[in-house]
Order: structure tokens, then C-alpha cells, then sequence
């Protein structure tokens, strides 16, 4: 006897939240846009290498968030026609995308580091500082919008990584320009260059990391696989659990499928029931497909 296919309640926010989201992103993206094309003037003509990673960098920040932007429209597309989960994995792509991004302007930032350290140019304190300690109160202000984001999506947290590590950026900046101006040791510069690209090859890092679970259809990082498979192989009735899979299609969105197998006589139905109750109520899991069907009566019941 086989049990039809039972499939969850449809996952992400809400229009309303997706609209916040949206909203959010948006004064953000104006605040950095606005801010870089200042930087960048400041940054040539303070001959800074950290004021121009810094803007580089916010280049990213604005290209994270307008691609957000457009993803959060194409993952509310409803599924239609061979797009039966719609476009919710563009999600992941997009943190793909801003995770390689931060890695190669991290390599490019240390080439440029390195190279500043060996020959140092002669570097305005008075600039560095005063811009950074502007690009402080600007990102602080778009890292506050992000906070509010729903960053349980990889595509916000994108975002939100790129504008946190461009704050973080602006603090180091700010203080490399004090020291200039403190001592006159102009490889403060390079130095704080250096340390915006440590902290961009962590956030890449961690983005390249989560996302690559989702394309890979690795088990969420949260959701013990042998666990739950124990737990449904000892439910009672249920002789075998087998092709049991667990991935998610997007963030927020974990999926499990299986084929289970019952003792002759019991309801199909009802266990598939309390199998689904289990998974819902132990491990969140709301979107499942169980096939369950009665086992020959020649297969011996191991527990």
C-alpha cells in the first residue's frame, strides 16, 4: 500500500517582510553608493591605500546589495510550471557570488599591501582619519538597517557581511590615520589594509561555506541526519527507514524525503501521520515526502 506523497506549508516571509527587507536594503545601498564616490576622491588624493580598499571594498558593498535587491524578487516568484520551487536557490547564488567577491578583493587588497609596505608613498593622516571616521557613522548606519534584515537568508547575510567588514574596515582605517598623524609612520596604512583583508577572507570564508552546503545538498548544519533516522526506524510499527534524504532548497527552507517501510496490517496512513508529527515537532522539519508502504512479511524486524 502506498501513502501519497504529503508535502509542507509554503516556507519565507511574508510580503510584508519581504518588503521590509527590501526597504532596508535600499536606504543602505543609497548610504554607500553616496559615501564611496567621496571616498574615492578623498583616497587619491590622500594617496591611501586603506581609504581605497575601503572604497573598493564598498564597491562590493553596493554591488551585494543591489544584487540582493534583485534576488529578493526573484525568490518571492511563485513555483509554476518546471520551476517547482521557483527561484528561492537564486538565494545561495547570490551568496556565492558575494563570498568569491570579498575573496578576490581580499588578494588584491594584500598584493597592494604588500607592496606599499615594501615602498611606502607618503600618506595625509588628516584624510585617512577624518574620512574614516565619516565611513564609521555611514556604515554603522547601513549596518544597523541590515541588522533589522531577516539574515537567516544567505542573501541578506551577504549583504550585511559586506557593509559589518566595511565598518570594521573604517575602524582600523581610523586608527592607522591616527597613528600617521601621531608618529608619521606612514605603514600604519598598508598595516590597516592588511587587516580589512583578514577580515574579508573570514567573511568570504563563512558565505563560501554556508552556501556551498545548500548547492551541495549537504544536510543543514543543524539537523543530526543518523539522529533523525534513528528516530524514525524506532517508531512504533516501522520496520525500515531507507533513501532517506535531507537537504535544504534554500535557506529556511529544510526538506526531508524517505521510504519507509511497516508491519503488515498497520495504517499506513496514520503512521505516516505521526512520522510527520515527529519531524515537525522534534526536528522543525515542515516540508516532507514519506513514502510509506507495507513491508513483505518475510523481512525480519531489526530494532
Amino acid at each position: 500500500m502506498h501513502d501519497e506523497p504529503v508535502h509542507g506549508h509554503a516556507h519565507g516571509h511574508t510580503h510584508g517582510a519581504r518588503e521590509e527587507d527590501a526597504r532596508r536594503l535600499g536606504l543602505s545601498l543609497g548610504l554607500i553608493v553616496t559615501f564611496m564616490a567621496g571616498e574615492i576622491v578623498a583616497g587619491i588624493l590622500a594617496h591611501s591605500l586603506a581609504l581605497l580598499s575601503d572604497a573598493a571594498h564598498m564597491l562590493t558593498d553596493a554591488g551585494a546589495l543591489a544584487m540582493s535587491l534583485v534576488v529578493l524578487r526573484l525568490a518571492a516568484q511563485p513555483a509554476r510550471g518546471n520551476r517547482t520551487f521557483g527561484l528561492r536557490r537564486s538565494e545561495i547564488l547570490s551568496a556565492q557570488a558575494n563570498g568569491a567577491a570579498l575573496l578576490v578583493l581580499a588578494g588584491l587588497i594584500v598584493y597592494g599591501a604588500v607592496r606599499r609596505l615594501v615602498s611606502p608613498p607618503e600618506a595625509h593622516g588628516g584624510w585617512i582619519l577624518v574620512v574614516a571616521l565619516v565611513g564609521i557613522g555611514v556604515n554603522l548606519a547601513a549596518t544597523w538597517q541590515l541588522a533589522g534584515a531577516n539574515r537567516q537568508s544567505l542573501n541578506v547575510e551577504g549583504s550585511f557581511q559586506h557593509v559589518l567588514n566595511d565598518l570594521y574596515a573604517f575602524i582600523a582605517t581610523a586608527v592607522a590615520g591616527g597613528i600617521i598623524l601621531a608618529t608619521g609612520w606612514v605603514r600604519a596604512d598598508p598595516v590597516a589594509a592588511l587587516l580589512v583583508a583578514a577580515l574579508m577572507l573570514r567573511a568570504a570564508w563563512g558565505l563560501l561555506r554556508d552556501s556551498g552546503r545548500v548547492l551541495l545538498d549537504i544536510a543543514p548544519a543543524g539537523l543530526p541526519v543518523d539522529e533523525i533516522g534513528t528516530a524514525m526506524a524506532s517508531h512504533p510499527g516501522v520496520v525500515q527507514v531507507h533513501d532517506l534524504h535531507v537537504w535544504e532548497v534554500t535557506t529556511e527552507f529544510p526538506t526531508l524525503s524517505a521510504h519507509i517501510l511497516v508491519e503488515p496490517g498497520t495504517d499506513c496512513h496514520g503512521i505516516r501521520r505521526e512520522l510527520e508529527a515527529l519531524l515537525n515537532g522534534r526536528f522543525g522539519l515542515e516540508h516532507t515526502t514519506l513514502q510509506v508502504e507495507h513491508a513483505p512479511a518475510k523481512l525480519v524486524q531489526i530494532r
